[in-house]
């Protein structure tokens, strides 16, 4: 009590030095930019203005990065050098390895459903009566965080031991147990809860997809569809000659978008099994290594592995965003 208390004033003046610094830093390069003038010198205030954004991204993740990639090349303790052995390990040891499953099922599964559901709603109720209502319904998990999402479907998934004085409070279960079976304990059943904990990541991204990919199908020229209609063209046809060529940039944008976000997925896991039974992922497997079982070492390999696996994703995205804009 008293060393919080005591620390509290230190930690005041720590952050008015740092505001008082940032404004020192703004008032020098205001200064400087002030004294350039014509085209030539637009170009030196631009460089004067982007100094700070590199300064903070070179403090803020250059050099985490960098120290990260150093330890990941030490043992658990991060002082005796053993090479690639962190990632050995990964790439061999059982619990490891079924991490990698999981987070590639999670990679593989969730951002094309989630995708193909907010496609096909946001077709389904696009220009319909009650379009601002039934698009409401299916963005409010991204109204929550994970957490609190996570803890819902928790709720949906809970069991209760299959006695006579004992009732059900998770939703399955309790239909499991109107159709005559016995409650299963959903969240410790491997690979299963692998899978219920991507149905939760799938719900609140379906809001993202919907929302963007409803955006891009309203862009389309109604001369092209009226056309297509005077054709003859059915809805399938509408549907694959029509609408998906003509929102595939915003397709890909969406899938990479939700593969990042997938790929480096941990509050949901956290909170629902903690990685137990079989269901950790890269992310809360680095959490559960650097944290809890005091592993630097391996802790920071699965660090660099995960944004080894996420540059791909980014890359490819950038490049489709161009292709988009050079049509």
């Amino acid at each position: 009590m008293f060393s919080t208390a005591s620390t509290t004033p230190e930690k005041i003046v720590q952050m008015l030095l740092a505001l008082l610094l940032f404004a020192a830093v703004m008032g020098v390069i205001l200064f400087i930019a002030g004294r350039f003038g014509g085209r030539r010198g637009d170009k030196y205030v631009a460089y004067l203005y982007l100094l700070p954004v590199l300064l903070v991204l070179a403090v803020g993740l250059v050099y985490p990065g960098l120290r990260t990639i150093y330890f990941s090349f030490f043992d658990a303790a991060g002082k005796a050098f053993i090479g690639f052995d962190n990632y050995q390990t990964i790439f061999t040891d059982d619990g490891q390895l079924t991490v990698l499953r999981n987070t590639v099922l999670w990679v593989v599964i969730t951002p094309f459903l989630a995708t193909a559901i907010g496609l096909v709603y946001a077709i389904l109720v696009d220009k319909s009566r009650f379009e601002s209502f039934a698009k409401a319904l299916i963005f409010l998990p991204m109204a929550i965080s994970m957490v609190a999402a996570s803890v819902i479907w928790k709720f949906v998934y809970e069991y209760r031991p299959d006695q006579a004085n004992v009732k059900q409070i998770g939703l399955i279960n309790q239909i499991i147990v109107w159709l005559g079976g016995k409650p299963i304990q959903l969240l410790i059943e491997s690979p299963l809860n692998t899978f219920l904990l991507i149905a939760v990541m799938i719900w609140i991204q379906c809001g993202f997809a919907m929302t963007v990919l409803s955006a891009a199908i309203k862009a389309i020229p109604d001369d092209i569809i009226e056309a297509a209609r005077l054709d003859g063209v059915n809805a399938w046809s509408m549907f694959r000659k029509i609408t998906l060529p003509s929102v595939r940039p915003t397709v890909v944008v969406v899938l990479t978008t939700i593969g990042i976000g997938t790929l480096k997925v941990f509050d949901i896991v956290r909170t629902m099994t903690g990685g137990n039974f079989n269901s950790s992922v890269i992310a809360n497997e680095f959490y559960l290594q650097t944290f809890n079982a005091d592993n630097q070492g391996l802790g920071a390999a699965l660090a660099v592995l995960l944004f080894i696996l996420v540059i791909p994703i980014v890359v490819y995205n950038i490049r489709q965003v161009r292709q988009s804009e050079a049509r």
